[in-house]
């Protein structure tokens, strides 16, 4: 079975934008958040909201989301961008073995005002800061260093440079063509939590690229925004002193 390339994210931090990079490359099978079709709406859903009319997947479980990564890792290369709090029940020295891990962070402040604007009552478990923290560290102690970190607002900043240092610190190839694409991408067709309605901006971008202010100032954010954004911005301070440098 081939290694599978993953990226553990938080919300709302590009890492949606950086999967469809990932899938511009054409060389690797990508998966889009599979674990958490199963956490938010499978069998046994474990999301701290879920309400009975709350939309199900019936058949869809842990097992079956990991046996069909691994069917596809028999065949190939494989690069999976997911939440780390979905699985953190199975991070046994054996699941984890299976995984290239890497880490993309963003500012918890703008995280925290992103999904509590479109959730208002999000649960601090589904902005995943502490579960990435402590997989990182895991995974630091595991290999004597720290895995690769990728910061958003790098990333943004400078496409080319971030994402060639990423590539080597996992050990794939740099395609640069990778780092732009057409504009009207259906994500639709692979987001499966709402038809991709979490996705407006990818829809109409045309590649990695600095974005407008989208976020409100933590200052002047709802108190519950605040009060998530007073338990979770140490966690990314934490991965961020771990981030890439961009390739000169």
């Amino acid at each position: 079975m081939h290694p599978i390339l993953v990226l553990w994210a938080t919300p709302r931090s590009t890492s949606t934008a950086f999967e469809w990079m990932m899938r511009q490359r054409g060389d690797m099978t990508c998966f889009h958040e599979p674990f958490g079709e199963w956490w938010y709406e499978g069998d046994g859903a474990l999301w701290p909201r879920l309400k009975p009319d709350s939309p199900r997947r019936p058949g869809v479980t842990f097992e079956t989301v990991w046996q069909k990564i691994r069917d596809e890792a028999v065949k190939g290369p494989v690069f999976s961008k997911d939440f780390p709090h979905y699985i953190e029940n199975h991070w046994t020295d054996e699941f984890l073995s299976h995984f290239n891990h890497s880490f993309l962070i963003r500012d918890a402040a703008k995280v925290v005002t992103s999904v509590q604007k479109k959730w208002p009552d999000v649960h601090l478990k589904e902005l995943a800061f502490a579960e990435q923290r402590e997989l990182f560290d895991r995974i630091a102690d595991r290999d004597g260093k720290a895995p690769p970190v990728v910061d958003s607002d790098d990333l943004l900043e400078n496409p080319e440079g971030i994402v060639s240092a990423y590539c080597d610190a996992v050990g794939i190839p740099f395609i640069k063509k990778a780092l732009t694409w057409e504009p009207g991408a259906e994500t639709s067709g692979y987001s499966w939590y709402d038809g991709g309605s979490w996705h407006d901006k990818l829809k109409n971008s045309t590649g990695l690229a600095p974005q407008p202010r989208g976020y409100v100032d933590i200052a002047h954010a709802p108190d519950r925004a605040k009060e998530l954004y007073e338990l979770v911005h140490e966690h990314y301070e934490h991965l961020y002193k771990f981030r890439l440098k961009a390739v000169p």
